[in-house]
């Protein structure tokens, strides 16, 4: 059974739209992105890895993915998914537009009706923060570090590659102690 609802993956940062911009008192470094994204790359079917928890996942108990889909007005079409605990899929199904230049790592992100798009605060911040050169393993995350998703190409990651990544984006400043891994198998 199917089951189409709001609160999904990257749903968290519509919530989180302008936060990224507003100053941080904490003292550590502004999250940086990576330099540029090929967005055309990027298109197709990830799979969450591990992310921190977020009230928006709450029913999500496994087998989390994302798929983006170029659409003809320049805009990704996001599909989120996950499997209920009564083994019901659960979906939601988003655009993203890119902010800045046609390379740039950030982009903004809604799953609210298109009739609400001219709402800032319904587009949330969604940043490529870390990215292999072969597009198979990703971070994401926003300017208030208050969320981080994992996502690879395959269901499983190598270990050595996984614990690199997390080693770089603690150095980012993250606290990788929250990350919950996701059942995908």
């Amino acid at each position: 059974m199917k089951i189409r609802f709001i609160p999904a993956l990257l749903l968290a940062l519509c919530v989180t739209a302008n936060a990224s911009d507003m100053p941080q008192s904490t003292g550590i470094k502004p999250l940086v992105p990576i330099t540029a994204l090929d967005v055309p790359r990027y298109m197709g079917t990830w799979y969450e890895i591990a992310k921190f928890n977020n009230r928006f996942q709450k029913r999500c108990t496994g087998f989390t993915t994302a798929t983006y889909s170029a659409i003809p007005d320049g805009k990704v079409q996001v599909i989120n998914r996950c499997r209920a605990e009564n083994g019901d899929l659960v979906e939601a199904i988003g655009v993203a537009r890119q902010v800045g230049n046609s390379s740039s790592p950030k982009l903004k992100v809604r799953f609210a009706p298109a009739i609400l798009s001219f709402l800032p605060m319904v587009w949330g911040d969604y940043w490529v923060i870390d990215l292999d050169q072969n597009y198979q393993l990703a971070a994401v995350s926003e300017g208030t570090r208050e969320y981080l998703w994992i996502l690879s190409r395959t269901k499983k990651v190598d270990h050595a590659k996984y614990d690199a990544l997390i080693a770089r984006l603690a150095a980012q400043g993250l606290d990788v102690s929250k990350l919950v891994l996701t059942w995908q198998e």
